[in-house]
Formats: C-alpha cells, structure tokens, sequence
C-alpha cells in the first residue's frame, strides 16, 4: 500500500493520492507513516525534475497533491502530538515585488522534507520579516525575488537582522531568477539560486551538519 501510494504521487495521478491517504486512514494507518510516504513520492518527483524527465508543470501538479494530502492528514497529526521537523525555514516575497510561484514550489517542497516553513507572503515589509525572525528564531531566511525593485528591501531586512544580533544562527537564502552569486555576496546572504530543488538541497545539507 505504501509504494501504491509513493507511486501514485509520481505519476501525478490526481484522483489516486486523496483516495490512497482516505483509505489508509481508515484503515487505522499511522498518519506519520503515511505522510512519509508522501514525502518519499515527493522526493523522487525532486529527482526526476533534476535529471529532466520532469519539469515545472509536473512540479506545480506534485505540489498541489502533496498539499491535498498533508490538508487530509493534519487533523490526526495533531492528534497523534507530535511530527518530526528538519527545521524552521521563514521565506518572503519582499516589498516591491508581489510574485510568489517559485516561493510557493519550494514551501511545498521544503514542507515534503519535514521542514517547519512560515511564508510571509508578498510585498513585505522589511520590520514585518524581522519581527517574525524574532518571534521563531528560524534556522533560514529565504527571500524570493522574480524583479529587481524588491532588491532594495532584501538588503535592509538582511541590515536589519544584523544590527538587532538575529543573524548568528541563520542561514540568508536567496532565490528567484534575477538573484546572482554576485548579488548574495553584496547582501553577505549564505545561499543564492534559481531552482526550488537545489535550494531544499541546500536546506537539508545544512541541517543534517548541525545537526538540527
């Protein structure tokens, strides 16, 4: 039943997930155990984007079952108390720019890797970003960008972490296809790239070494 349902998320079959998750349920599953294996299909959609067999559109559709999935299982993760968490990851699409599918991908993703994400949405404000890296002492920061006049107010919320001593511990990321090298090593960021999966990558790599 697990690879039926590891399987089903693959091959992008839409009407086979819910019906997969609902009926392990009922069958007395452990809702942990079933969301690994979503986890695990997720995984190997990653795997196939990144050697090419998949692309953006077979992405998007994972993502959306994925989300379906997780939306059946969270009541009895909550009842079950406990789920475990690579991370806390805080992303945002900063003032000045209002697009978020790239964003979107990599909450999902990130989200299908156990990671905690708390996506501030678009357009911003730097103080708003601060306030929340205050409050959950996050192990990332990511900060999506698809235009350049969100440049701007990246680089006073990445001053404003720095002065107010929440950037010791906290891991810059950067993403969007107008971020550069260049532009992360001006913002003193930790991590730039364009691709939803090699920035999960990067996530998981960085936790495992401390080991979070």
């Amino acid at each position: 039943m697990s690879q039926d349902l590891k399987t089903a998320i693959v091959e992008l079959d839409r009407d086979a997930v819910p019906a997969l998750v609902t009926q392990r349920l009922e069958a007395g599953d452990d809702p942990l155990e079933i969301l690994g294996d979503c986890r695990a299909g997720m995984t190997l959609v990653g795997e196939r984007f990144e050697e090419g067999e998949y692309f953006l559109a077979e992405l998007l559709i994972s993502a959306e079952l994925f989300k379906e999935a997780v939306a059946l299982l969270d009541p009895h993760l909550e009842e079950a108390g406990s789920r475990e968490t690579a991370g806390v990851v805080v992303l945002a699409t900063m003032r000045g720019d209002i697009h978020d599918l790239g964003k979107n991908i990599f909450a999902t993703l990130l989200r299908a890797h156990a990671f905690e994400v708390h996506d501030l949405g678009v357009n911003v404000e730097p103080t708003h970003l601060v306030d929340e890296v205050q409050e959950l002492k996050p192990d990332f920061v990511g900060f999506s960008s698809l235009i350049t006049t969100a440049f701007d107010s990246t680089r006073q919320a990445i001053e404003m972490l720095e002065d107010k001593g929440l950037r010791a511990g906290v891991k810059i990321m950067l993403g969007g296809g107008v971020t550069t090298p260049g532009l992360a090593k001006h913002l003193r960021a930790d991590f730039q790239t364009s691709d939803a999966s090699t920035g999960v990558t990067y996530c998981l790599e960085e936790a495992a070494a401390a080991g979070t």
